[in-house]
C-alpha cells in the first residue's frame, strides 16, 4: 500500500500547486531546493532561483511581439549600486493601453562582495511589490559578473510597473554588525535588461482616447507613424499634415519621431490617414464629407483581430481639411464616439517671442516648480539617493553682456545628522560641480525648533544658499543636479541610525533667473538649429516660418518635412498652427520669413538661383563648396574660393544663410544630391550622439560622419542697448579697443583737469 500512498500523496501535492498557481510557487521552491544548473553562460554551482522558472517557460512561449529594454530605457542612469545602508534599486517599465504582457524575462547582470556570509546573503527582486525571485550569493562567483535570468509573472503586470532589487547581505554573525559596512555591496551592470513580451488588444473606435493609440505616452520606444496622404499632395494638403507630425512631435517629445508617407493604408500598423472628395485612399470608405471632420476606424489593411485604427482627417476642401486638423490639435479633449464634425474653430491670438512652453521664461524669476511635471521629483531618500534633476532649456540667442552670471537661489530640506559629520549636498549643472554644502544638524533651540516636523527618525532642518552661475556654463539645453549625501551617523559599534530613514528635497519655491540677459546672436549657427529649431523656434508656433518643398516633391522629400516639423513640435512643445508652406515657385510669397528649404529638385534649383556666395550647393551629379584658408578666420568671415566637383556618392548636408529677401531672416536648407538621403539629415537630428557634432553654416553628413564648417558670412539677429553695441563691436578689433582706452582716458583726465580748475578758481575769488 506504500506505493500507492505514495502516488496519492504525489497527485495532491501536484493539485496545490495548480491551485495557487504554478509559476509563483516554482520560483520560490527553486529559490529553497533548485538543483544546480547552468543558464546563460553561468557556472553549475551558481544556481539560480529561477531555473524552474526557466523550465516553465521553455514548456509554454508566451505568443506575442518581444522587445528588449535596457537599464537607462528603465530609468537608470548608469550601474545601479547597492550598498549595505541603501540596499534597494527600482527599475520603472510602463506598458502601452492597447497591449497586455504575456510574458517577461528579467535579465539580471551584476558583481557582489566576496566578504560576505553566503548562506545569509541574497538578493531579492520585486514585481510591484511582490516578490518573484530569490538570488542566493554563491561564494564560486562573488567578486565576479553573474548572469541570471528571472521570469516575470505576466499577470503581475499593469500600465505603470516597478521592478525593485533589495541586497539582503551580511558580513558576520555578530549582534552589532555595522550595515555601514564597506563589504555590504552589489553592483547592477547597465548591461541588465528586461525582455518584455506584449500581445496587442483592441480599443474601442473613440476619440476620446486620442492621441492613444497612434502616440501613448507609456511607450518610451520612438514614435514611427505612418501618413497616408493623396498620390499629387498640393501645399495646403501637405501644410495639414506637418501640423499634424508637429503635434505628434511634441508629444513624443524626448524619445523622437518619425512619420513615414504612404499612398495607402500600410499593413498591420496605426497610420494617419488625409482624405478629400477626389482624393480618398484605398480601401478607406466614407459615406459622405459634411464638413471638417475627424474619424477614428479600423485600419482595413490589417486583421480585424490586431486592433490596428486610422485616424482620418477629412474634409470637402483644403481649408476645411486644415480646420479639421486645427481642431484636433486644439481640441481633441473635447471630442468622443469615433466622428467628430468641426463647426468652427478659432486659433486663439498671436504668441509672444520666445514664449515655448519647452522654454523656460527669461523675461523674469522662474521657480523650480514651473520647471518639473511634478513635485516628487525635487524629493529623494536613503543615504546616497540618485541625484535631483531639473531641466532647463533655454533660447540659444542669449547675451550675457552686462552680467556674466545667473543667480541660482536654493532653498532645500533634509533629514539632519545628529551631530557634525560628512553629510552634504553637491551643487551641479551641466556635469559640472558648482558648490558643495555642507549639511549641519538641526539647531534645537530657537524659532526654527518650533517649524520642526519629525521625519521618521530624524529631525527636518532647512537650508539656502545663493549661487551664482558662470553664464559660460549654460547652455540652450541645460540640467541642474543636486546630490544628497548623508553621512553615518554612528557614535559607537553598536549604535548607527536606522537605515532608510533620510529624506531630503529641494523646494519647489528655488528660482532662477535669467532676466538679466538680452537676445542678440551671430548667425548663421546650425548648433542653435540642431539642438533647439532656432530661428524658427524663436515663436513656438512657427509664425515666422515658410516651409518651401519642391513643387513635385516625392514620399521622401515628404516625409523628411512631416519628421523636420515633428522635431520643430518636440524643441518648443506646440504645433505648428501658424507655419506656411510653399512650393519653390512661390517663394516670393513668403520672402519675409525665415525660410526652411526641405528637398531636392525645384528646391535644389532654388538655391542654385540665390548665387555661388552660398556654403555649399549640391546637385544630382556635382557639388560646389566654399574654400577658407584655416589662418583666414582670424581676419574675415570671407571665403577665399570654391571648388566644384563630380560626384558619384550619397551626399546631403545642412547650409544655413541669411536670406537673400530680408536682412536678418536666415535660411536653413536640407539639401541631397538625391531624395532618398535627406532621411540622413533628419537622423542626425534624432541621434542624442551626433547631433552636436552639427555647427557652423554648413554639416556634411556623410553616413555616419558629421562635418561642421564656418565658410560663409557672418550677421546678426537679436537688439543690444547702444552703449552695449558699442562695446561689443569695438571689442572685436583690438587696435580700436586700445584708441577707445586712450581716449576714455583722455576724457577722464581732461574732465579730472576742469573740475580742479573750476574748483582753483573758485577759491581765487574768496
Amino acid at each position: 500500500m506504500r506505493p500507492f500512498r505514495h502516488v496519492w500523496l504525489g497527485l495532491l501535492i501536484a493539485g496545490c500547486w495548480m491551485a495557487l498557481g504554478a509559476q509563483a510557487v516554482a520560483v520560490e521552491d527553486a529559490a529553497r531546493n533548485a538543483a544546480p544548473a547552468a543558464t546563460r553562460g553561468q557556472p553549475a554551482s551558481a544556481a539560480s532561483a529561477s531555473a524552474v522558472a526557466h523550465d516553465n517557460e521553455a514548456a509554454a512561449t508566451p505568443a506575442g511581439v518581444a522587445r528588449d529594454l535596457t537599464l537607462k530605457q528603465m530609468g537608470a542612469y548608469g550601474s545601479i549600486k547597492l550598498r549595505g545602508q541603501d540596499p534597494n534599486g527600482s527599475l520603472n517599465v510602463s506598458v502601452r493601453n492597447d497591449e497586455v504582457v504575456t510574458g517577461a524575462k528579467l535579465h539580471l547582470v551584476y558583481t557582489y562582495s566576496p566578504s560576505l556570509i553566503y548562506s545569509l546573503s541574497h538578493l531579492k527582486v520585486f514585481l510591484n511589490g511582490e516578490v518573484v525571485a530569490t538570488l542566493p550569493m554563491d561564494k564560486e562567483t562573488a567578486g565576479q559578473t553573474v548572469s541570471r535570468d528571472v521570469a516575470l509573472d505576466p499577470r503581475l503586470f499593469t500600465d505603470f510597473n516597478r521592478i525593485g532589487l533589495q541586497m539582503i547581505a551580511h558580513y558576520t554573525l555578530d549582534h552589532c554588525e555595522d550595515p555601514y559596512h564597506s563589504s555590504l555591496w552589489t553592483d547592477i551592470s547597465p548591461d541588465t535588461s528586461l525582455t518584455l513580451t506584449t500581445s496587442q488588444i483592441g480599443l474601442p473606435n473613440s476619440l476620446a482616447l486620442l492621441p492613444a493609440p497612434f502616440f501613448d505616452r507609456r511607450d518610451n520606444r520612438p514614435l514611427v507613424l505612418p501618413f497616408v496622404l493623396p498620390a499629387h499632395a498640393d501645399a495646403p494638403t501637405l501644410r495639414a499634415a506637418g501640423v499634424v507630425s508637429s503635434w505628434f512631435g511634441a508629444l513624443a517629445g524626448w524619445r523622437g519621431a518619425r512619420f513615414p508617407v504612404a499612398n495607402t493604408s500600410p499593413a498591420d500598423t496605426h497610420a494617419i490617414v488625409f482624405a478629400l472628395p477626389n482624393a480618398m485612399p484605398e480601401g478607406v470608405k466614407i459615406d459622405e464629407i459634411k464638413g471638417p471632420t475627424v474619424i477614428v476606424m479600423p485600419n482595413p489593411a490589417s486583421p480585424p483581430e490586431s486592433g490596428r485604427k486610422l485616424l482620418v482627417l477629412a474634409g470637402r476642401d483644403t481649408k476645411e481639411l486644415q480646420d479639421a486638423v486645427h481642431a484636433l490639435v486644439l481640441g481633441q479633449v473635447g471630442m468622443s464616439g469615433d466622428q467628430a464634425i468641426v463647426k468652427s474653430v478659432d486659433l486663439g491670438p498671436e504668441r509672444r517671442p520666445y514664449d515655448a512652453p519647452n522654454w523656460a521664461p527669461v523675461d523674469r524669476q522662474v521657480s523650480f516648480k514651473e520647471l518639473v511635471t511634478d513635485p516628487g521629483q525635487l524629493e529623494a531618500s536613503g543615504f546616497n539617493p540618485p541625484a535631483i534633476r531639473v531641466d532647463v532649456r533655454l533660447p540659444p540667442d542669449l547675451f550675457a553682456w552686462a552680467r556674466h552670471s545667473v543667480p541660482l537661489n536654493v532653498h532645500y530640506r533634509y533629514t539632519a545628522p545628529s551631530n557634525y559629520n560628512d553629510s552634504v549636498l553637491n551643487i551641479g549643472v551641466n556635469d559640472q560641480l558648482l558648490r558643495s554644502v555642507r549639511l549641519r544638524p538641526a539647531d534645537p533651540s530657537g524659532v526654527e525648533r518650533q517649524f520642526n516636523v519629525p521625519l521618521l527618525s530624524g529631525s527636518e532642518a532647512r537650508g539656502a544658499e545663493e549661487i551664482r552661475v558662470p553664464a559660460l556654463r549654460i547652455g540652450s539645453t541645460n540640467q541642474f543636479q543636486f546630490q544628497f549625501h548623508m553621512d553615518s551617523q554612528k557614535t559607537g559599534l553598536c549604535a548607527s541610525a536606522a537605515p532608510d530613514s533620510t529624506r531630503a528635497a529641494v523646494d519647489p519655491d528655488s528660482t532662477i533667473d535669467f532676466s538679466q540677459f538680452v537676445h542678440y546672436t551671430a548667425m548663421p549657427n546650425l548648433a542653435f538649429f540642431a539642438t533647439s529649431g532656432f530661428p524658427f523656434t524663436r515663436m513656438a508656433d512657427l509664425a515666422d516660418t515658410a516651409v518651401v518643398m519642391s513643387d513635385t516633391p516625392d514620399a521622401h522629400e515628404q516625409e523628411a518635412m512631416l519628421t523636420m516639423l515633428g522635431q520643430m513640435g518636440r524643441w518648443s512643445g506646440l504645433p505648428a498652427l501658424r507655419m506656411s508652406l510653399v512650393p519653390a515657385s512661390a517663394v516670393e510669397s513668403v520672402r519675409g520669413r525665415d525660410l526652411l528649404v526641405i528637398g531636392t529638385g525645384t528646391a535644389g534649383e532654388l538655391m542654385a538661383k540665390w548665387g555661388k556666395d552660398l556654403p555649399m550647393l549640391i546637385q544630382r551629379s556635382e557639388n560646389e563648396l566654399s574654400l577658407r584658408e584655416p589662418s583666414d578666420r582670424l581676419r574675415s568671415n570671407a571665403p577665399t574660393g570654391r571648388a566644384a566637383m563630380s560626384v558619384n556618392g550619397p551626399t546631403a548636408a545642412f547650409v544655413a544663410f541669411q536670406s537673400p529677401y530680408a536682412k536678418g531672416r536666415s535660411v536653413v536648407a536640407l539639401a541631397a544630391n538625391t531624395s532618398d538621403r535627406l532621411g540622413d539629415l533628419t537622423d542626425v537630428l534624432g541621434d542624442d550622439a551626433r547631433v552636436h557634432e552639427v555647427s557652423g553654416d554648413l554639416a556634411v553628413v556623410r553616413q555616419k560622419i558629421v562635418v561642421g564648417l564656418t565658410v560663409g558670412d557672418t550677421y546678426y539677429v537679436g537688439h543690444l542697448p547702444w552703449y552695449a553695441w558699442l562695446w561689443v563691436h569695438i571689442s572685436r578689433y583690438p587696435a580700436l579697443m586700445a584708441i577707445a582706452g586712450i581716449l576714455a582716458g583722455l576724457f577722464v583726465a581732461l574732465t579730472v583737469f576742469w573740475a580742479l580748475g573750476r574748483l582753483a578758481a573758485r577759491r581765487l575769488e574768496r
